[in-house]
């Protein structure tokens, strides 16, 4: 019994050993926020507490386009857009809570439900009461529950690789993903986050790999690391999924367009066309060779079939 003992004792000794030498330590928010909080990076109180990192650009007098990134990305996912449209929109992106420099909130709350009333009450802040709204990913599931619980607010919809249509993800599910939702093997990525598992996600998701460059995968591992953020991910990785947007799919009303990477293998085309089934009058287009984020990936063309989505929506 005594050896037994001595050599669980061993065991143990090695594991925090390995854990203390492999581990990323949390970055400090005012660490990241002085790098990545530059102009126009705004913060707002929200009502819970919240500190919302926000950024509101473009053509101050234009409609407003506001646009939500997907899981573990942030606001910075939009920019190639805000580059292409912001001389004729006003266009708002925010981080998530539990993402970007917005991270851990107080309330807890990441669920899609907790995530539109977010959105919602940034853009009261910012006193704007009717827009264009566009999500990405999981941004595309709380966008298009967004359009559902405010058919009054939204004056139309783009779904980008969106999820909120029930059914088997892709083929090539992140490492990181799978993990945050396995028991004791979670609590790893509390203390143990490999930049190497952030670029297998990254190259993954994307089919244009030039886009992926060591700045993005070094945000992207920052990100995640910023302190209270790995805790939040856990939290939010460990809530049931949700079927809401697409059992109340047919409150929509607002314009559609669906944009998709024919090649997405964590939210597969299939959900596209599902979509389009779903929402009476919407558009698709689908970009060959493309994979999980057109709007970084072919930002030409996606930016371009926005703006003509929403020229013809304002006519």
């Amino acid at each position: 019994m005594r050896g037994f003992l001595i050599g669980l004792g061993v065991v143990v000794v090695l594991l925090v050993g390995a854990l203390w030498y492999f581990s990323d330590p949390d970055i400090p928010r005012a660490t990241l926020e002085a790098k990545y909080a530059t102009p126009p990076s705004e913060f707002i109180m929200l009502p819970d507490g919240a500190r919302a990192h926000v950024r509101d650009q473009g053509n101050k007098s234009g409609p407003v386009l506001v646009l939500i990134h997907g899981s573990n990305a942030s606001l910075f996912t939009w920019e190639p857009w805000v580059k292409r449209l912001g001389n004729s929109y006003r266009i708002v992106t925010m981080d998530l809570q539990g993402h970007g420099l917005t991270g851990a909130v107080p309330n807890h709350d990441y669920t899609q439900e907790g995530m539109v009333k977010f959105v919602d009450e940034v853009v009261a802040k910012l006193g704007i009461s009717k827009f264009a709204l566009g999500g990405n990913s999981m941004g595309g599931g709380v966008v298009a529950r967004y359009a559902e619980e405010h058919p009054d607010k939204v004056s139309a919809l783009i779904l980008v690789d969106a999820g909120g249509e029930p059914g088997k993800m892709g083929d090539h599910v992140p490492l990181a993903f799978k993990l945050a939702r396995m028991p004791v093997l979670n609590k790893l990525l509390l203390f143990i986050t490999p930049r190497s598992i952030v670029k297998e996600g990254l190259n993954d998701a994307i089919v244009h790999k030039e886009i992926i460059t060591d700045k993005m995968i070094d945000q992207y591992w920052e990100f995640a690391r910023m302190t209270g953020s790995r805790e939040a991910n856990g939290e939010r990785f460990q809530l049931p999924f949700t079927n809401d947007v697409k059992e109340h799919i047919g409150d929509i009303k607002a314009p559609t367009l669906i944009l998709w990477g024919e090649e997405d293998h964590l939210i597969p085309v299939a959900s596209a066309y599902a979509f389009h089934k779903d929402i009476p009058g919407s558009k698709l287009i689908v970009y060959p060779a493309t994979g999980h984020i057109p709007m970084e990936e072919v930002p030409d063309r996606s930016a371009a079939d926005v703006r003509a989505f929403l020229t013809a929506v304002e006519k």
